[in-house]
C-alpha cells in the first residue's frame, strides 16, 4: 500500500524522554482543582458561579453566551472556594475558578465513562448536532481550542467534503493521542462518522495513519465495517511536521488524484476531539478529562496519564516521579513549540495534550552564534523557503516577518531551528509569532 508524503523537508523526531505510547495509569483525583475558564480578555468564559457555590460534576461553570467562547464544566463536584487569576508563558492573563472536592460524582466508576454509546445520527440535524456540542463546550483538543461547531459551520457551508480522522504521530509528544487510539478506538470511528453524516448527509471518512501504526489504521477500518460503515485508509509518512493541516492536505489532495476520487474540503480532527464528539452526542458528556503524555530530561519516570481537567500540572510531575533535578524548563505541548509553564499550579486545560519538564540541554539551552550559512535550515523546510534570507531580512527590518507567513510562506513548525548548528530561533523571528501550530 503506497505511502504519502509531503515533498520536501521535513525532519526526524526522536525523544527518549518522552512516554512510551503503549499504556497509560490514571491519575489520582485532585482534592483541589483549578477550572480553568480561558485566557482574557479575548478568551475568557466568564464564570457563572460565585465562591461558596456548591457544583456537581459536568455542571456549566462557565461561558454560557451565545457566540462567546465555549462553555466550561465542572470537572469534579465540590465547593467554589475562590476565583484565580494567573499570567501564561506568552504573558496572557488566565482565569479559574478553585473547586475543593467534595460530594457524589455523577459519572466517575458509572460504567460509560470508557464505554461506546450509540445513536442513530444519519436522523440528526445539524442544528441538533451543533446544539450539543455547543452546550457541551466541545473544542479541538489537538491545539487550537476553537469550538468545534465553527469549524463544522465552515466544513458544512463548503459543500462536499470529507472527514479525516488524523491519527498520524510524527511527534514523540503525541503519545497521549496513541494510548487513545487503542483505548477509545470504537469512539474515535464512530465521532468520524457522526460529523460526516450529520454535515455532509454522505458517510465520506479517511483513518490518516502514518506508515508505521499500519496495524492501527487497519484495526479502524475493521471497526467501521463491524458497525457497516465504509471508510479509507490513507497511510502516510512519518517526517514532522506530516501532521502539520498543510502536509496533511498535501498527501490527502496527492491520495485523491491518484485514486481519482473528490475529497471536497477536508475537516481534520485528531483523536482526542472525535472521543469528545462521540461522548458528547451519546452521553451528553462535557470534556471532564483527558490523557496526558508527562515526561522530559527532568522527569524520573515519564507516562501518560488519564487526569481530570483542572489538575495541579505539579501534582502530575510528583505521579511520575517527581524531579531528578530542578527543571530548567517546562512547556506545556511538544518540546519543540510548546508554551511555557510559568507555575507548576497551573492547570491541566482541555489542549493540555503533553507536559514536559527539561533540563538546561534538553531545552536548548546553548549560546546563541552567528549564522554560519551551511544550508541546513533550507534542507528541512517543508515550504521550500529559505529561512537563513528570511531571518536576516526580518531582523534587518525589525519588524518580525509577518509578511512571510501564510499559506505559502512560513506556517512556524521549526524544523530549521531544530537543526541550526548555530541555536538561532530562526522560525519565532520569521513568523513574528504569526506561523500556525504544527497541530493547529
Amino acid at each position: 500500500m503506497k505511502a504519502y508524503s509531503f515533498p520536501q523537508g521535513g525532519i526526524s523526531l526522536e525523544d527518549d524522554t518522552a512516554p512510551s505510547g503503549d499504556s497509560f495509569s490514571l491519575a489520582f483525583l485532585p482534592a483541589v482543582s483549578l477550572i480553568p475558564l480561558g485566557r482574557r480578555p479575548d478568551g475568557m468564559s466568564g464564570s457563572l458561579v460565585s465562591v461558596g457555590d456548591a457544583v456537581s460534576e459536568g455542571m456549566l461553570v462557565g461561558g454560557g453566551r451565545a457566540g462567546g467562547p465555549a462553555n466550561v464544566h465542572a470537572s469534579v463536584p465540590g465547593t467554589v472556594v475562590r476565583r484565580a487569576e494567573w499570567e501564561d508563558g506568552e504573558g496572557r492573563s488566565c482565569e479559574g475558578l478553585v473547586v475543593r472536592m467534595e460530594g457524589s460524582f455523577d459519572r466517575l466508576g458509572s460504567g460509560t465513562e470508557d464505554g461506546t454509546g450509540s445513536v442513530q445520527t444519519e436522523l440528526m440535524g445539524y442544528g441538533e448536532l451543533a446544539g450539543i456540542l455547543d452546550e457541551c463546550g466541545i473544542v479541538e483538543m489537538e491545539g487550537s481550542g476553537l469550538p468545534v461547531t465553527e469549524m463544522l459551520g465552515r466544513f458544512r457551508d463548503s459543500g462536499r467534503g470529507t472527514v479525516v480522522a488524523r491519527c498520524v504521530f510524527d511527534d514523540p509528544w503525541l503519545a497521549a493521542d496513541r494510548v487513545l487510539c487503542s483505548q477509545r478506538m470504537e469512539a474515535v470511528v464512530e465521532g468520524a462518522f457522526m460529523l460526516a453524516w450529520v454535515c455532509t448527509g454522505v458517510g465520506d471518512v479517511v483513518f490518516a495513519v502514518s506508515r508505521r501504526e499500519r496495524k492501527l489504521g487497519e484495526a479502524m477500518l475493521a471497526e467501521a465495517k463491524k458497525r457497516g460503515r465504509s471508510a479509507s485508509l490513507v497511510l502516510t509518512g512519518e517526517r514532522y511536521p506530516q501532521r502539520n493541516r498543510r502536509e496533511m492536505e498535501l498527501v490527502l489532495r496527492e491520495y485523491g488524484e491518484r485514486e481519482r476520487r473528490d475529497l471536497g474540503s477536508l475537516l481534520m480532527l485528531g483523536p482526542a476531539t472525535l472521543v469528545a464528539v462521540h461522548d458528547a452526542v451519546t452521553r451528553r458528556s462535557p470534556i471532564l478529562e483527558r490523557y496526558v503524555a508527562v515526561g522530559g530530561s527532568a522527569v524520573r519516570n515519564p507516562g501518560v496519564l488519564k487526569t481530570r481537567i483542572g489538575k495541579r500540572i505539579g501534582d502530575l510531575f510528583e505521579e511520575c516521579g517527581g524531579f531528578v533535578a530542578p527543571p530548567f524548563r517546562v512547556v506545556s505541548g511538544s518540546p519543540f513549540f510548546g508554551e511555557t509553564v510559568r507555575y507548576l499550579d497551573e492547570p491541566v486545560g482541555r489542549t493540555s495534550y503533553a507536559l514536559v519538564a527539561m533540563l538546561a540541554p534538553q531545552a536548548g539551552m546553548r549560546r546563541e552564534k552567528d549564522c554560519v550559512s551551511c544550508g541546513e535550515c533550507r534542507t528541512v523546510c517543508p515550504v521550500g523557503l529559505d529561512p537563513e534570507e528570511l531571518y536576516k531580512t526580518a531582523v534587518s527590518a525589525g519588524l518580525g516577518g509577518k509578511a512571510a507567513a501564510g499559506p505559502s510562506g512560513c506556517h512556524g513548525c521549526g524544523c530549521c531551528e531544530v537543526v541550526c548548528p548555530s541555536g538561532i530561533g530562526l522560525a519565532s523571528v520569521i513568523t513574528g509569532g504569526a506561523g500556525e501550530e504544527p497541530d493547529a
